[in-house]
């Protein structure tokens, strides 16, 4: 198969481009997806509880509104059920059931080797995310009962009246325990550290207001914008305003203190990392959960038994496991698919940590770009506002790109954005001390995290600019690849947008 555009990966990120180069009216590209289905993160956790903590409004596309959501905070379900309706215009571009194996630029084009048959493809898109890879503890022991991830959830095992082992307490781990505990005999949830809790406050939509959304768009549009202005305000008290920060940690202790009588539970509740250094969590029902009396907070998991879970202190015999413990987040599993010009995969030229200039180009990899990569994503904001803004970058990075022409960031624009981002993240609560998935262990950077408000973001990158990048005739490139390393030189001076932060 040959086309001009091959994306990687069937969620927001995928789907997004795909829809986006269909309204441009490119008709040549087509989806590569592992899975049978659309939909991503939102296909994979079908855990009990799952949904998303961003306002549903703001986390859909803003060419394709949803009027029926049933609540401001959506359930996974319903997201699901979005991103498969959305897909119904490209349908027909979709490889569903499709892994690919290896994508190599050849000087030509991009090559890529799929469990379909080979597909080339002038441009590549990587829209694959980055909670894909599940996080498994490395602890001594088997367990000899029913083990699963969150993200690959065990509907066949019945938990009613069972012995339940619930490892870890981030976003999942807090979502599903509610459940968990209105089915199971006894949970012992396994604790590394206590996340702040804030009241998620959630807000019924009926038939009648979804029926006005529906009839007047005007009326939905006009929310979404007072969603977004709201959710740009929560930077300061996530990252922005120690005064704020300061302000947020006390609503999410008065809430701890609210729904917790027990002081010894409390205490084990309370988190002891500056706010802000985690993912802050929305729960009106993880707390009273944790305070039944047939439920037990634990420390960290240290060794399995084969009938038991164990911590430094315990030992709890359990008949089922869960482990929702979050993904490998800072090394991407399809880095190592990928070779560019001179031959490296971009695993290997993201050995010190990934980075990509504006977030979504790597230098060496020509007409690559790169959706909900490094430092793309929000911690107060929707991610799909990011993902947006790099779609429009990307359309535009192809308008500049005829045939027979390849682009690529140089390697100055890259190390500098780089830079922006490490400079930038300093003093921020993600780098203060406390282990996060933001930050890669391999260097302590920072590397998930847009570090400033998505309004920026969208004012710097969502138009595409020239100047940063080398064009290629792709003869030269096939030379370059030969180790010839001859190119058409710089198309302009480096933007402002390449420069260091003042």
């Amino acid at each position: 198969m040959r086309v001009r555009v091959a994306i990687v990966g069937a969620g927001f990120a995928g789907l997004g481009a795909a829809l986006r180069l269909q309204a441009e009216g490119e008709d040549s590209f087509v989806v590569l997806e592992r899975a049978p289905a659309v939909g991503g993160t939102w296909r994979d956790n079908t855990y009990p509880g799952v949904r998303c903590d961003v306002p549903a409004h703001l986390y859909c596309f803003s060419f394709l509104p949803n009027p029926s959501f049933s609540s401001r905070f959506a359930r996974g379900g319903e997201i699901r059920d979005y991103l498969e309706r959305a897909a119904e215009p490209v349908r027909e571009h979709l490889r569903l059931g499709t892994n690919v194996e290896s994508a190599v630029w050849s000087g030509t084009g991009w090559h890529l080797t799929t469990s379909a048959g080979p597909v080339s493809a002038d441009v590549l898109v990587l829209a694959a995310g980055r909670l894909t890879a599940p996080r498994l503890p490395e602890v001594p022991g088997r367990f000899a009962g029913p083990v699963f991830h969150s993200s690959a959830w065990d509907h066949s095992v019945d938990l009613d009246g069972a012995r339940v082992a619930v490892v870890g307490t981030g976003a999942s781990g807090i979502q599903l325990l509610p459940d968990v505990a209105a089915r199971a005999r006894s949970v012992v949830v396994l604790q590394r550290s206590a996340p702040y809790v804030l009241p998620r406050g959630d807000v019924a939509y009926g038939a009648v207001e979804q029926a006005r959304f529906a009839e007047q768009p005007d009326v939905l549009a006009a929310l979404r914008a007072d969603l977004f202005a709201e959710a740009e305000r929560l930077y300061d008290a996530r990252v922005g305003d120690l005064g704020a920060r300061q302000e947020a940690r006390a609503r999410a202790l008065r809430h701890l203190t609210d729904q917790v009588g027990d002081p010894a539970l409390r205490a084990r509740l309370t988190p002891r990392h500056e706010f802000g250094c985690k993912r802050v969590l929305f729960s009106d029902d993880y707390y009273p959960a944790a305070a039944l009396p047939h439920v037990t907070v634990q420390g960290p998991l240290s060794s399995f038994e084969p009938d038991a879970v164990l911590t430094d202190r315990d030992r709890h015999e359990v008949d089922v496991v869960i482990l929702a413990t979050g993904f490998h987040t800072t090394r991407q599993p399809y880095a190592g698919l990928v070779r560019g010009r001179t031959g490296s995969t971009l695993d290997e030229h993201w050995v010190a940590g990934m980075q990509a200039y504006a977030s979504t180009a790597v230098h060496d990899f020509p007409n690559m770009y790169i959706l909900d990569g490094p430092n793309a994503s929000l911690s107060h904001n929707s991610a799909v506002l990011m993902i947006e803004a790099q779609i429009d970058y990307v359309l535009g990075a192809l308008r500049q790109t005829p045939p027979g022409v390849a682009l690529e960031v140089s390697a100055a624009a890259e190390d500098r954005y780089a830079q922006e981002m490490a400079v930038r993240s300093v003093g921020k609560p993600w780098t203060s001390g406390c282990s996060n998935w933001y930050t890669d262990p391999r260097n302590g950077r920072q590397s998930l995290l847009w570090p400033g408000r998505a309004t920026e973001f969208r004012e710097r990158f969502a138009t595409f600019d020239l100047a940063p990048y080398e064009r290629r005739t792709v003869a030269a490139a096939a030379r370059d690849r030969r180790g010839g390393a001859r190119h058409d030189g710089p198309v302009g001076a480096e933007s402002r947008g390449a420069a260091s932060h003042p």
